[in-house]
């Protein structure tokens, strides 16, 4: 019986090939086999080495080239015929990036996995337009919500954002109206700052600020596009305090 191979469940950072880690890069440039994202940079891709064969499995919203379970099998069945497997995930594997799932099925499938961790696209983001995620005058606590998982109003994410802590919304750009109505209906200001980074780390990265209440009129304002992170609170202030809560008012029904 011929042995199975590794899947190596690879974090491909925020974009930029130098974030990548040394156990990244070492896996990527020797690999065969490497199933990638669709927000892996095709900078990184192309560090792979001659030869190799690149299967992308693509996500976009409300738009899959493989559903999950198939990418699962995907995984699997080419381990289980020898071949080791480079998945390569844009970020970090564990943090919304459905690492956890594939983990599960190559473990319940008796193939060995292992995990690399890369740096969070929430990390290298807000690194990249130098806004601290924490921060001894601004923030002790962050938290990370999926800002397009179903029932979104029905979240409870009290206590999420408010002083004293920071909240990054992944996926959020489609739902922003509703993520600013959701968080005011909870008590947050509308003169809470906010940021939205697009692109981050990335040579096209754009940083937009705003307050909470104008969070929808400043994405549709300037077609922010995904990959996109909204960071919430203090930590995203600009200096200017004054217009930031004159935005937060002009945006009032």
């Amino acid at each position: 019986m011929e042995q199975a191979g590794t899947i190596y469940l690879v974090g491909a950072g925020p974009g930029d090939p130098d974030l990548l880690t040394l156990r990244a890069a070492r896996l990527l440039m020797s690999a065969s086999l490497i199933v990638h994202d669709g927000l892996v940079d095709p900078k990184i891709l192309a560090m792979a080495k001659q030869g190799a064969k690149l299967i992308s499995v693509a996500k976009r919203r409300s738009k899959h080239t493989l559903p999950q379970d198939d990418i699962n099998a995907l995984l699997v069945t080419e381990a289980k015929a020898g071949r080791d497997v480079v998945r390569l995930k844009g970020g970090d594997p564990f943090i919304f990036g459905r690492g956890g799932e594939e983990a599960e099925a190559a473990r319940a499938e008796g193939v060995h996995v292992e995990i690399v961790p890369g740096i969070s696209a929430a990390n290298g983001a807000a690194a990249a337009a130098q806004i601290p995620l924490t921060h001894r005058d601004h923030a002790s606590i962050v938290s990370f919500v999926a800002g397009q998982c179903k029932g979104l109003k029905d979240q409870d994410w009290a206590g999420l954002a408010g002083k004293g802590r920071t909240l990054v919304i992944y996926m959020g750009v489609k739902t922003a109206p509703m993520i600013a109505e959701k968080l005011m209906e909870d008590g947050l200001s509308p003169a809470m700052p906010v940021a939205v980074i697009e692109n981050g780390a990335r040579p096209e990265m754009r940083v937009l600020r705003s307050s909470l209440a104008g969070l929808p009129e400043m994405v549709e304002a300037n077609k922010v596009q995904s990959p996109a992170l909204i960071v919430i609170g203090d930590v995203t202030a600009s200096r200017d305090e004054a217009a930031l809560k004159q935005l937060a008012l002009e945006a009032q029904p």
